[in-house]
């Protein structure tokens, strides 16, 4: 019997109502097998706002070397709201799912567009990784239309993702800005340049019914982290609360128009709509 954190597109954010169970069972499907691939069709589509900054990535983590969570969350936004965002991040990946409807046993499909990486800012030269509370990690993906991945579409994306490195933990001032931008640099040695969907460096900030299930209030669910073996690190977790970040956590943004193919046709689908569709619950 899955528990309901399988199912979690209970969103966080207070403008969605809550949903039951019953009404997830597409979204299971959603992410039981992926591919990828770029899109130009998706960089178009979603409203990217204009460039005002050049601050660079390296410069952003020295500004906000000394800031606390909330200074540099609020540094982090007004850089993306300025348009500080790496042309490479906006080649959203194309993520194709296909499944069995349990109750009718027909075949559905459906495409969706993923980020090839983690919420970044500074230009293609000079770019770093930002870890970010899930408050402004959705505010980022409400002004981008867009929304945070579940725990299945967590593991799907890193099946799918051509740039597969293995995790590496640090242990002290796990929460200190300097230690987010050294995690970065990380990363990138590990990268060498390699381009494409990246997976197994950060644990997804994700929706989950976890957290309105949590009777603690003001939670996170964090999951991920992939080892090369494929099993995360980190299960569904709730533990910390809403505005602690560390260098391990990160933003994956996924396009809210989901491509449906079920019933014979085939439409573009809001995936707050796809989850409210009773044909499609």
């Amino acid at each position: 019997m899955r528990s309901s954190a399988d199912f979690p597109f209970t969103h966080p954010h207070p403008r969605m109502p809550l949903i039951k169970n019953s009404t997830l069972v597409w979204l299971f499907f959603l992410a039981s097998l992926a591919g990828g691939l770029s899109s130009c069709q998706t960089f178009r589509r979603i409203p990217w706002p204009e460039r005002q900054s050049a601050l660079g990535g390296t410069a952003f983590y020295q500004a906000a070397a000394g800031m606390n969570w909330s200074s540099r969350d609020s540094f982090a936004l007004a850089q993306w709201r300025a348009g500080n965002i790496p042309a490479r991040y906006k080649a959203f990946q194309k993520i194709r799912v296909s499944g069995m409807d349990t109750l009718s046993g027909k075949l559905l499909r459906a495409v969706y567009f993923a980020a090839p990486d983690y919420v970044s800012i500074g230009a293609d030269r000079d770019w770093a990784r930002v870890p970010l509370t899930p408050m402004t990690g959705q505010k980022i993906a409400d002004r981008l239309q867009c929304f945070l991945p579940t725990r299945k579409m967590v593991n799907d994306l890193y099946q799918a993702a051509k740039v597969k490195l293995a995790p590496v933990p640090m242990y002290a001032f796990r929460d200190s800005t300097p230690t987010l931008w050294h995690h970065h640099l990380i990363i990138e040695g590990q990268r060498q340049g390699k381009k494409g969907l990246i997976a197994g460096i950060k644990k997804d900030v994700v929706l989950s019914n976890k957290v309105t299930d949590d009777p603690r209030p003001n939670r996170v669910a964090i999951y991920g982290w992939h080892r090369l073996n494929g099993q995360p690190i980190q299960p569904l977790y709730s533990g910390h609360v809403n505005w602690y970040v560390d260098y391990s956590h990160g933003i994956r943004l996924i396009w809210r128009r989901i491509k449906v193919h079920a019933n014979g046709k085939t439409r573009w689908m809001d995936y707050q709509e796809v989850l409210r569709d009773p044909v499609l619950k």
